[in-house]
């Protein structure tokens, strides 16, 4: 994360179902309504915080997109021409051509092993063929997973958070965005099968530290959708004993999340009444005090 910019949170689970997408819209929500300006980074190739944004037009558009910022270091600069605003934050939206962005990040990470290991005595240029866009001059060090970093520190000055959804599964475009942000907000079902989805994700951790020397914190966990069955009860002493000491938020199923996610919005938009609006009230206070904002609270208009 760059030292100067922003708190960037991503917001990571490679267990689909989780109701990632909307932990990471209403979180931004929230913090719009504590007068926070926000880019939200949709890093899903299949784009449902877009579309959760009402911005598909944005999924579909032509070249360059966020495929071609991301993976030309001639783009990076484009960045800005990308971003789209909502009213409540402004949104990097996905794009379909990010369904090639784990092949190009793949070839990119290839050419900075064989640039590194001299031993191997491979010309990077070789393997430019295999891509679409990467070619050396997109890879810096021993790997390659910093380019969302470099693309974001183009524009994220003017924001107090950037808020990144994303994918839901492990590999290289959602090493990118944890390296970028190296602090996670993890949702998770009170469900027996998280357990083996969260230790996946504490291992994905440890490796990713290991391969580039950051630290990833984490900020919280949500606990999604929950219900009053012994399996909920069994599931959040789990995660508190897993997580001891981190917070550990309840957000319980509401058909409102689910209108405010089809009309667009996140609940402060649609229906800020809502209970489960204080939860995500709750979370934002915290990433406030932990970030140095607590004692800037202001009213958005």
């Amino acid at each position: 994360m760059s030292s100067n910019g922003p708190p960037r949170v991503c917001v990571t689970n490679a267990k689909g179902g989780t109701g990632k997408t909307t932990i990471a819209i209403n979180v931004a929500g929230a913090l719009n309504e504590r007068g926070r300006d926000v880019l939200f980074v949709d890093l899903d190739p299949q784009g449902n915080a877009t579309e959760g944004l009402g911005l598909l037009d944005a999924y579909d558009r032509a070249p360059p997109t966020f495929f071609d910022v991301l993976t030309d270091p001639t783009r990076h600069d484009q960045v800005g021409e990308l971003i789209v605003s909502h009213e409540e934050m402004d949104v990097l939206p996905s794009n379909i051509d990010l369904l090639q962005a784990e092949h190009e990040l793949t070839i990119a990470d290839l050419m900075a092993r064989v640039e590194t290991d001299p031993e191997l005595g491979i010309d990077p240029a070789t393997l430019t063929p295999l891509a679409i866009n990467a070619t050396p001059a997109l890879v810096s060090g021993s790997h390659a997973l910093d380019v969302l970093d470099t693309v974001l520190s183009k524009v994220e000055s003017e924001y107090d958070y950037v808020i990144i959804d994303s994918p839901p599964f492990y590999g290289k475009l959602t090493d990118t965005g944890i390296y970028a942000a190296q602090h996670i907000l993890i949702p998770a079902l009170t469900e027996a099968s998280s357990e083996r989805a969260i230790e996946l994700l504490i291992d994905q951790m440890a490796a990713l530290e290991g391969q580039t020397g950051i630290t990833v914190e984490t900020v919280g966990i949500v606990a999604n959708r929950v219900e009053k069955t012994n399996e909920d009860r069994e599931m959040l002493a789990w995660l508190s004993e897993v997580f001891d000491g981190f917070p550990i938020w309840e957000v319980r199923k509401r058909v409102a999340l689910q209108r405010a996610f089809s009309a667009g919005e996140s609940i402060f938009g649609y229906d800020p009444s809502s209970d489960m609006a204080d939860v995500f009230l709750s979370i934002a206070e915290t990433f406030d005090e932990r970030f140095g904002y607590a004692d800037q609270t202001k009213v958005t208009p």
